[in-house]
């Protein structure tokens, strides 16, 4: 089977992204929180095929080899507890690793295999052009050879670190996405999102956005901010946002995001999103232009789902095989059995809809009056 490549993709419909990787393996056993690196994809592959095969059931068009923060200078760290395995193997060896993960998971399947790097301790260190490109490049041969579907450069907090590594990718003639992790504040220097945007596009990028650090509703607010720029510019990439999963509207005017939040890493789970705000933050996506739309840390296989979910009418109908033991808006909560009566009447978008989830703890704050080192 040919399979249609992004772009063609996304000049006919929307095209629904995969989510957490990191913080879910975490929180499975596999990942050392702290150097968050990836050498899981050695240590346990069945754990990253098995992740890759929820997010692939719940409707993900794209599934993204697991190679974050797989550069030499980031798995060579000599202040990275835990990653024993990443000090011993290279960059190659990793990064040819996940992409024969992920193209076993995917098979014969119509779904997209993306080949992603992200930013690099060399370019914090000062190195230079030359030496952070070099990392890059290291990366970009492995998912050439492994002729990955599309390159993604994803989680810059420098748009200029984030320039250089498009005109990396920009000469192997496959797409090329990147986004940045910053909210309406602009780059860990200064520079405003619009202006993010422009130089993304200018230096090559087909499709432009935002990842992780910032919560949905933030990254609405600096997706629109891009979007106004590259109109203005006359420029017309293909919008892409996939924020993490956790609510954090009292760090959307710092640099750090969620980060900032004293719960990081470990007690977030009453900040996850339910399904039904991933909905609605869909629908808000979609209108405002986006049409990559997928997710970031605490994006589970259920968000990825309603996404697909939401963006069914718009995609001729299409939905994952895990939409077949689901119903949207609690469809399938009724029952005429006595037992259990507790179901019944939940079975409506209105009932979903006038929920408002607690806590479960009295006396804690909606949100945190004092952010963390702030």
């Amino acid at each position: 089977m040919v399979k249609k490549g992004l772009l063609e993709r996304l000049q006919d419909c929307p095209v629904v992204g995969d989510g957490s990787y990191i913080i879910t393996l975490e929180k499975r056993g596999y990942v050392m929180a702290g150097p968050y690196t990836t050498e899981v994809v050695i240590e346990h592959p069945e754990a990253v095929k098995q992740l890759h095969r929820e997010f692939m059931r719940a409707g993900a068009d794209v599934l993204q080899a697991l190679t974050f923060s797989a550069t030499d200078d980031r798995l060579s760290s000599p202040d990275a507890p835990g990653n024993e395995t990443g000090k011993s193997i290279t960059c190659k060896e990793l990064n040819d690793q996940a992409c024969t993960i992920v193209k076993e998971v995917v098979g014969d399947g119509d779904v997209l295999i993306c080949g992603g790097l992200s930013n690099t301790p060399s370019y914090a260190q000062g190195k230079g052009k030359a030496a952070v490109q070099q990392e890059f490049i290291k990366q970009v041969d492995s998912f050439m050879e492994q002729d990955v579907d599309f390159l993604l450069a994803e989680f810059f907090g420098y748009v200029e670190e984030a320039e250089w590594a498009i005109e990396v990718l920009k000469g192997k003639g496959k797409p090329v996405a990147c986004t940045l992790r910053i909210g309406p504040t602009g780059d860990d220097s200064g520079v405003s999102p619009g202006e993010c945007a422009v130089r993304m596009a200018k230096v090559g990028a087909d499709v432009v956005g935002l990842n992780c650090r910032f919560d949905a509703n933030t990254c609405l607010k600096t997706i629109k901010m891009m979007k106004d720029a590259l109109e203005k510019e006359g420029l017309s990439p293909y919008l892409m946002v996939q924020p993490n999963g956790f609510l954090s509207p009292e760090t959307e005017q710092t640099k750090d995001g969620w980060t900032s939040l004293p719960e990081f890493p470990f007690v977030l789970d009453t900040r996850q999103m339910t399904r039904f705000e991933v909905n609605h933050f869909v629908r808000a996506a979609f209108d405002l232009g986006v049409r990559y739309i997928g997710g970031c840390c605490g994006f589970e296989p259920h968000h990825i789902r309603a996404i697909s979910e939401e963006l069914s009418p718009e995609r001729g109908g299409k939905l994952g095989e895990a939409s077949k033991k689901h119903r949207p808006w609690g469809g399938a909560m009724k029952s005429d059995q006595s037992e259990r009566y507790f179901m019944n009447g939940k079975d409506t978008r209105e009932y979903w809809e006038s929920v408002k989830p607690a806590l479960g703890r009295p006396g804690f704050p909606d949100v945190q009056a004092k952010l963390f080192r702030q």
